[in-house]
């Protein structure tokens, strides 16, 4: 029984040092919003990107080849 008192309270030790080591969570918070602006960069992109096509195509047939 003594043991696994002993067993618990070093569990629970580890647990408190682990929960206060936040070395890494300012590194995710960036990670994270990182993929957040890729995803929204992204979804405009699909929105945008048809327009943007339909404009570039006008200013090219527009446009006198040259001979």
């Amino acid at each position: 029984m003594k043991q696994l008192i002993n067993f618990i309270n070093a569990l629970y030790a580890r647990f408190l040092l682990t929960a206060r080591d936040q070395k890494g969570q300012g590194l995710v918070e960036y990670a994270l919003i990182l993929v957040l602006v890729a995803i929204v960069v992204i979804a405009m992109l699909m929105n945008v990107g048809g327009s943007s096509n339909n404009a570039f195509s006008t200013v090219n047939s527009a446009l006198v080849q040259p001979s």
